[in-house]
């Protein structure tokens, strides 16, 4: 009895051939866990693409995938001297945001970032002088913008990045290869016909592999299923159950990352007031469960235990059985699967 992500497999690599059709010389990204799939498979899934470049995280990352793909892969995490050093094969292209990062990678493979209107991370239109010197004595595979999602200034993204060509132009650095992310396909072309001469690569990650929603779904199955009346004490804390129903015990609990959820930036009246609204239920151990049973998303009895969560589920409701399965709503990046089944 596991949680399970299910793959409709010819739909969602379909959707990888329809984003690489929009997106010509794209470099799939995998990092983190792998967008939910895991590194192994998307490895395999870039591999099957044609892939000559497959962009990681970090330095552990790319040790970890380069015994699965066999292009080059892109650290996308900037060099920092003093890091700590991991043994990599020549195939691996460094970030690197700095001056200093740039003398730190004698001989190494490079990709430098300029600093974009995100404010991470990036060289400075000042530190433009020093470069011609400072690449010398490194492999310049490109340069790479990395933009925000959302311009709520109304500020154009296509303009952003030419504004950065016209920069690196002016200060007469190669501009054979540009790396970008989160522009949309006719952006992208904008710049590719403004500037025949330069490559332009777009890193792409969850538009790749999470843009098809219907592509993918997770289910938790059943482990088992008691009655409860009213009033009947149970779990870890012994609550009080406040109506008859049934108590469902359903594969995936914290360590597959269920009941643990990131941030979410709120836009709208709406949503905030919802985001309120959850937040009061909270308070008197009231929280919404991931887990659909009979229509509904179902409450959790009590917070989800390690590897199982405990739901509870009114009389009113159909009884769910062991083996069956109640579908999931859960953020790919951040749940772990006991077993993945293409269909």
């Amino acid at each position: 009895m596991a949680l399970t992500l299910y793959v409709d497999t010819a739909r969602w690599r379909a959707h990888h051939k329809h984003v690489q059709e929009q997106f010509p010389g794209l470099v799939p990204v995998c990092k983190g866990n792998g967008y939910g799939f895991g590194h192994e498979r998307l490895a395999e899934e870039a591999t099957r693409l044609g892939a000559d470049l497959l962009a990681v995280g970090t330095t552990y990352e790319a040790a970890r995938i380069k015994d699965f793909f066999g292009g080059d892969l892109l650290v996308l995490t900037p060099y920092r001297r003093g890091e700590e050093p991991v043994p990599l094969p020549d195939r691996v292209v460094r970030s690197v945001s700095s001056i200093d990062g740039v003398y730190g990678l004698v001989g190494a493979r490079v990709v430098i970032e300029v600093m974009s209107s995100m404010k991470r991370h990036g060289i400075s239109e000042q530190d433009l002088p020093q470069l011609h010197q400072a690449i010398e004595n490194v492999r310049l595979e490109g340069f790479a913008i990395h933009l925000p999602l959302d311009r709520t200034d109304g500020s154009d993204a296509v303009e952003e990045v030419i504004g950065w060509m016209d920069r690196l132009r002016a200060a007469r650095l190669p501009l054979h290869t540009m790396f970008v992310s989160h522009l949309k396909a006719d952006e992208l072309a904008r710049l590719q016909q403004q500037f025949p001469q330069t490559l332009f690569r777009a890193r792409i990650g969850t538009r790749l592999w999470l843009g098809d929603h219907e592509a993918t779904q997770y289910r938790g199955a059943v482990l088992d299923v008691t009655r409860v009346s009213k009033g009947d004490r149970f779990g870890y804390r012994q609550q009080k159950a406040a109506s008859d129903g049934f108590l469902v015990v359903v594969a995936g609990g914290t360590s597959h990352g269920v009941g643990l959820e990131a941030p979410k930036a709120l836009h709208g009246v709406m949503p905030r007031a919802k985001g309120v609204a959850r937040a009061g239920l909270a308070t008197v151990n009231r929280n919404l469960s991931p887990f659909v049973w009979g229509g509904k998303q179902r409450w959790f009895a009590e917070p989800p235990h390690m590897q199982v969560s405990i739901l509870f589920v009114p009389s009113d409701a159909p009884e769910p059985k062991v083996g069956d399965e109640l579908v999931a709503h859960l953020r790919h990046t951040t749940t772990q699967f006991d077993r993945l089944v293409d269909h």
